[in-house]
């Protein structure tokens, strides 16, 4: 049975490292969403760094989920003390389930205030794949969807909630999916 992958990246106003209250905000809501989507009927796991250092994404071992990448539109730092990021790399076990925990408890609290923490770049936050069920999506695997998405838009290689695929490449209905002001109509 195919998994969903998905892989969220944003950049934060200042860096990880940053000792002002945004930040603690910012962490100390971060580590409360992560438990509960952990929990969330679809979930199946997500990449987790093995020492679990805040702001050492570049340095730390990821395991099974391959060598952190990040977009080629980052331009901020990649040190501890420099790193201004937010990402992610999950499985599940389909859309809905994905949006349900997207989109509402904690998460949705803190989509809502993600203009405190988050630059506006003008690039897609997040991005969606199929994969076959034995196999665990790396970074660069996200990255590269992440970039095609921005560049050529929706396909079933790379695809958003609104405009979603099928794991055999049809379109998805997306009616009742999504943002209800970015659903397809």
């Amino acid at each position: 049975m195919p998994q969903l992958a998905l892989y969220t990246f944003g950049v934060l106003k200042s860096p990880l490292a940053d000792p002002a209250p945004l930040t603690h905000e910012f962490y100390d809501i971060g580590e409360a969403v992560y438990r509960e989507i952990g929990g969330h009927p679809g979930y199946l796991a997500h990449a987790v760094a093995a020492e679990g250092d805040r702001g050492s994404h570049f340095e730390a071992d990821w395991g099974a989920w391959g060598e952190f990448a990040v977009p080629a539109w980052y331009d901020k730092g990649r040190t501890a003390e420099t790193t201004a990021l937010a990402t992610t790399l999950s499985l599940w076990t389909g859309l809905r389930p994905a949006f349900d925990a997207v989109y509402t408890g904690l998460h949705r609290e803190a989509l809502n205030r993600r203009h405190d923490w988050f630059e506006r770049t003008g690039y897609p936050a997040h991005v969606f794949w199929w994969v076959c069920d034995d196999v665990t999506p790396v970074w660069q695997d996200g990255v590269s969807r992440l970039e095609h998405l921005h560049a050529h838009g929706p396909a079933p290689h790379a695809f958003t909630f609104q405009h979603s695929f099928a794991p055999d490449g049809t379109p998805a209905g997306a009616e009742g999916v999504g943002p209800k002001s970015e659903r397809v109509r």
